[in-house]
Formats: C-alpha cells, sequence, structure tokens
C-alpha cells in the first residue's frame, strides 16, 4: 500500500498578504464591538450624552434585534458633516494624538456607527439647532442617500435587523425578554451618572422604563437617581462619601476624587450585581476599583457576601487610558496604586461612621459615667477582680480600668476591654503606672435622652443586651459588640505602633507542638510588635511572658496558640500587612466579653456609649450585625394595637 502523509504534516498553500476590503473590516470590527443590541443602545446612547442631549428615548422590538431606535434632543448634526458620520474612524471627539492621550467624552473612536452599518440596516435623522437649518436631514445608510424631513433639533438613529448581513452571529442571541433585559441594562448604568438627563424605554409600544431629569445637582441629584434608579431601600441602605485625594500635581490641582454611595454591610447581596464604578462618567469593570471596594468591606462583611455601592472617580483625562478595550469598558491607570488608596480609603472612612450615632449627630467622645473612681495618687492602678451582681457602683467602676490605661491610652475608657472571660488567667499581671485621664476632665455627655442606642433596661439569657431609646427596643449582641470595640482599639494601637505590652509576674508555659515552637522563634518580631511575648523554654514548651494590655485579663495560653495558628498561615515576613486583620481579630475575639456572663446596668450602659463612638461599631469582626433597632411600629403590630 502507498505509504500516505499524515493531514496534520501537510504545507497549507501560500497565500499572499492583501489589504481587506472595507465592508469586511467594518464586519470585524462589529465583531469587537457589537455583541447584541445592548452594544448598539450603549454606543448610540454614548453618543446621545457626547451631543449634551438633555432626554433620551430609546425604542425597541424584538428586544432590540428586530428595531433600535434612539432619540435625543441634543446638538444634532450639519448637513456638511452627515455623510461622514457613518463612514470608519470618522469623529468629531478626537482629532490627533495628545486627544487621544486625554479622552473627555464617553465615545470617541468613531468605529461604531460604521460597524453597525455593516451588520445591520441604519438611517439617521438629525437637525441642529440654528437659523441656516429651518428642517432635518434623512440619510440612509445603505445607500447613501440623503433628503430633508421633518424634526425638532436633536438626532434619531435607528438601526434594523441587527446581524442580517451576518446570520451566523445572531444565532447566538438569547430570547427577546433576555435581550431586553440587557439593553434596558445598559441604559440603566448610564442613567445612573446623569441624573441631570432623562431616559424613556419603550418595547413593542409599551413604556417599560423611565427616569425623569433631577432639576437640582450635587450629591442630592445623585441620591434621588439612585433611589429612582435602584430603589429607595438601596439609599436608606447606603452611606454617603466624597473622598478627595491630597495628592497634587506639580500644578497644584487635585488628581483624583471618589464619591458616590456605599452600600452598608446589611445590605450585601449573594451575587455583584449592584456593584456601579464609574469613571470620569464612565462605567467600568475595573479590577483595582473592584478589589479596593473589597478590601474596604473586609472585616465588616460576614461570609462571601458581595457589598453594593456606586462610586464615582473623577480623575485628569490624562492619567486614565480608556482606549485599551473596544467597547470602552476597561481603563488603565497611570497610577492604580493611587487610585486602589483613594477608593479604599473612602469606603472605608464612610462605613467607619457608626450607624447609631451617625443617625443622632455627631458625638465628640463617649458620656463619663458618674463613678469613675479617680487615679491612684502613687501613680499606680490595680485591677480587681471581677465584681457579683449587686456589688457597690464603685467597684464596677473600678472593673472597667479608669486611671490604669497604662501606655494604652491617654482617654477614659469606657469600654469593656478589662471584662474578665469565664476562664481565669493562668498568669498575673503587675501593677502599670497610670496616666492623666484628659476625657474624665471635660466630659460632654450627650442628654440620657439622646443616646442613639438608648439606656440599658435588661440582660436576656446572658447573650443579649435590651435597651430603650426614643424609636423604641434596641437588642445587642454583647459578645459581638464588645469583641469590634477591641479589636477597633488594637487596630488603632497597632497603627499609631502602640501595642501596649503587659508582663506577666508568672509566665504562663504550655505544652507546643514543634510548629508552634518554631513559629514562635521565626516570628518574634511579629509577636512583639502584636504586643505580645512568647519564648520557648524547651523543644517542646512556650511560655507567654507579656500580652497586649487590652487583653491582660484574658486566657495568654488560649491567646498564644491561636496567634500562633494565625501566624503558621501566612509569610512571617509580610504577615503585619497581609494578615494584620485576621490576627487581630483573634486577639479580639479571646479578650471580648462572653456569652453567660452577667452584666449590671452600669456595664450595660457603658457598652453602649462605647458601640456609639466606635468605628464599625455596627458590625462585628467576622461581618455580623451587633445591634437590631425595633420600632414601636412594629411592636404595636406583633400585638394588633390600632387596629
Amino acid at each position: 500500500m502507498p505509504v500516505t502523509t499524515p493531514p496534520s504534516t501537510l504545507q497549507p498553500p501560500r497565500r499572499p498578504i492583501r489589504e481587506l476590503p472595507d465592508e469586511l473590516i467594518s464586519q470585524i470590527a462589529a465583531g469587537e464591538v457589537v455583541e447584541r443590541p445592548a452594544s448598539v443602545v450603549r454606543e448610540l446612547v454614548d453618543n446621545a450624552l457626547d451631543a449634551g442631549a438633555t432626554q433620551i428615548t430609546l425604542r425597541l422590538q424584538a428586544g432590540g434585534v428586530r428595531h433600535i431606535s434612539v432619540e435625543d434632543n441634543g446638538s444634532g448634526i450639519l448637513r456638511s458633516e452627515l455623510p461622514n458620520a457613518l463612514k470608519r474612524h470618522a469623529t468629531s471627539k478626537i482629532a490627533s494624538l495628545s486627544d487621544l492621550e486625554s479622552v473627555g467624552t464617553m465615545g470617541f473612536r468613531g468605529e461604531a456607527l460604521a460597524a453597525i452599518c455593516s451588520i445591520a440596516e441604519v438611517s439617521l435623522l438629525t437637525r441642529v439647532d440654528t437659523a441656516d437649518e429651518p428642517h432635518g436631514w434623512l440619510l440612509d445608510g445603505r445607500s447613501g442617500e440623503l433628503q430633508a424631513a421633518a424634526r425638532a433639533p436633536g438626532t434619531t438613529v435607528e438601526v434594523r435587523e441587527l446581524f442580517f448581513a451576518t446570520p451566523a452571529r445572531r444565532k447566538f442571541l438569547k430570547t427577546d425578554a433576555t435581550e431586553l433585559a440587557h439593553c434596558i441594562e445598559a441604559v440603566r448604568r448610564h442613567a445612573l451618572a446623569r441624573p441631570e438627563v432623562g431616559f424613556a424605554i419603550w418595547h413593542d409600544g409599551k413604556l417599560v422604563a423611565q427616569w425623569r431629569a433631577v432639576a437640582h445637582g450635587g450629591m442630592e441629584a445623585l441620591r434621588q437617581r439612585l433611589a429612582d434608579v435602584l430603589g429607595e431601600d438601596f439609599v436608606q441602605q447606603a452611606v454617603a462619601l466624597d473622598w478627595p485625594l491630597d495628592a497634587q500635581d506639580e500644578d497644584g490641582p487635585q488628581r483624583l476624587r471618589v464619591w458616590g454611595f456605599a452600600g452598608v454591610p446589611d445590605a450585601a447581596r449573594s451575587r455583584a450585581d449592584w456593584q456601579f464604578a464609574y469613571v470620569n462618567g464612565r462605567y467600568v469593570r475595573d479590577k483595582t476599583i473592584t478589589h479596593a471596594a473589597r478590601s474596604a468591606y473586609e472585616d465588616v462583611l460576614h461570609g462571601h457576601r458581595q457589598p453594593v455601592y456606586a462610586l464615582f472617580v473623577s480623575i485628569d483625562p490624562a492619567r486614565v487610558d480608556v482606549n485599551v478595550h473596544p467597547t470602552k469598558i476597561e481603563v488603565r491607570f497611570r497610577d492604580g496604586r493611587e487610585v486602589h488608596q483613594g477608593v479604599r480609603r473612602a469606603v472605608e472612612a464612610a462605613l467607619a461612621v457608626p450607624r447609631a450615632a451617625a443617625a443622632a449627630g455627631p458625638v465628640e467622645t463617649a458620656p463619663a459615667p458618674a463613678w469613675a473612681p479617680p487615679a491612684r495618687q502613687d501613680g499606680f492602678a490595680f485591677r480587681p477582680r471581677e465584681p457579683e451582681v449587686g456589688h457597690r457602683v464603685s467597684d464596677v467602676g473600678a472593673l472597667w480600668g479608669y486611671g490604669s490605661g497604662g501606655a494604652t491610652t491617654g482617654s477614659a475608657r469606657t469600654e469593656l476591654d478589662s471584662v474578665e472571660t469565664n476562664t481565669a488567667p493562668t498568669g498575673y499581671a503587675l501593677p502599670v503606672r497610670a496616666e492623666p485621664v484628659e476625657a474624665l476632665a471635660n466630659p460632654s455627655p450627650l442628654p440620657a435622652g439622646d443616646w442613639p442606642l438608648g439606656r440599658a433596661i435588661a440582660q436576656l439569657q446572658g447573650v443579649y443586651i435590651l435597651a430603650e431609646n426614643t424609636q423604641g427596643l434596641v437588642v445587642v449582641d454583647m459578645h459581638a459588640a464588645h469583641e469590634r470595640i477591641v479589636y477597633e482599639r488594637l487596630k488603632q494601637q497597632l497603627d499609631d505602633q502602640q501595642v501596649a505590652r503587659q508582663p506577666l509576674l508568672i509566665p504562663a508555659t504550655f505544652a507546643a507542638t514543634p510548629d508552634e515552637v518554631a513559629t514562635a522563634e521565626d516570628c518574634d518580631e511579629v509577636l512583639k510588635t502584636l504586643g505580645l511575648e512568647i519564648t520557648a523554654l524547651s523543644p517542646r514548651t512556650l511560655a507567654v511572658r507579656a500580652v497586649p494590655t487590652t487583653l491582660a485579663q484574658g486566657n495568654p495560653v488560649e491567646l498564644a496558640r491561636s496567634v500562633l495558628a494565625e501566624l503558621g498561615l501566612h509569610d512571617s515576613s509580610t504577615v503585619v500587612q497581609r494578615a494584620r486583620n485576621e490576627l487581630l481579630a483573634t486577639m479580639a475575639c479571646h479578650g471580648a466579653v462572653r456569652a453567660n456572663r452577667r452584666l449590671t446596668l452600669d456595664e450595660m450602659n457603658a457598652l453602649l456609649r462605647q458601640m456609639e463612638v466606635t468605628e464599625r461599631s455596627d458590625q462585628c469582626n467576622h461581618g455580623r450585625p451587633t445591634w437590631r433597632q425595633v420600632g414601636m411600629k412594629e411592636l404595636d403590630g406583633l400585638f394588633l394595637r390600632g387596629r
């Protein structure tokens, strides 16, 4: 039998290099720009906004496959320029390389209309508002015929039978309902960024969505448009943010501004479908912004929930490249780190304000209890054992450690960070030299009726604190709330590089695994940074010689084991940067008051007051809520009052 050469080894016939026909070039561009009817809608709305339109109407048939019409009241197109409007790479928005490097318009490439013309039937009706143009002009995209037509100032672009010239691509389209949903989403993204513009969407002769132009401007206009588009619930569960970064160019102008609304952690969703990011008014999907926003929520979200937000980044156009993707949905920043820091700081600052305190107005400091004892005259203060319920108020005051802050703080310590847990410590704390307590000298307490979280009235099952405020009933998870308070205190001390260590009079020793011993030796400097001193007594024994002052009453062995376990999961050289929050959260959990711990009313009130002034106190370190408000209307409904 003759030997045949396998097909894979055959040389293909040589083809000459030649220029492609213009129509094929446009169809290639259409493959990049036009994915579905929503892509056409996005491009046409971009052009309408660039023309200064204040009202845009979209009309669709069969989800946009049969017919798309975008009407606007913008500036229109001159008759002399109409023949160029549908040509490939014809545009009025850029004329040089410098223009391309600082694009300030929504559209600029000039290939969208030509690409659409290559795969659909296009007509363009336009009129400019000048005395020289008493009527409009209608341009047929297929024949190029131009004729007079009646129209008010503005432009209407009609696209019929999408993909008729490329039927194979039409097979990839979904149902009419799905394509309609994508078209509505494309307009919704524009509507969020342009409150001053009205939008209307018609499908098969029926009005399916409408957002009227907002008369006033600024953040109130954005708030109103967000409520109109995303619903009133989004605005009610979001906090406003406006972050001007101080970084300046040599000329002095501000390079970056971030504003918008970030949803509170309780509003998080299972999917990332309510995350809207804009750069200079253009909707984008950018990894830098997405990561920055997500990192700002990292210790206030529970599980894998996704935050909701509408963030707007304003930046010098020369510092961002919008010409990196045919659909212009991706961008590239000259300094991505600057943008990342700006977005993260903006969202973090907005989320840090306790919502209870924000609703009641600014609170400068926690109200100082009248029972706070003075510091000892000899400069030392001792932390007494936990008193039983019913002890004198002065004993309870001593429990909170007033005047015993050591090097940790110079302000009134109304938080519970000195409360003992159920497990007694195995080491004894040395006395700590007291610092002056400035906050007690000039307290500025709110009247009792103005306390956002109200006054404590009872403790439920050793787990929840019940409090009464002007709105009704407040239910507080005491362990979760105190855990956040301790956590924020530790973060602040670490940021200030002042995590004070308290030596143990008797070191707490425990049997350790070889991994724990190795981690303690390798991460000695990191442990000291965190306020811990752990040394090896033998290959199988570790000794805890010092703990953070804030956690002095906790169990040092449990604390050491937990921190060493966290350190073992990370590279010790970058552990503070990569796992600081996880480590401090672990430490805070061991220092927080435990469930089934009976508290007096004074202790409960001290916790409530500290929650009102502690950042991110609405969520615990794991993202779960720390308190809930039950209004009088809801309580009345439970008992059918007023019916």
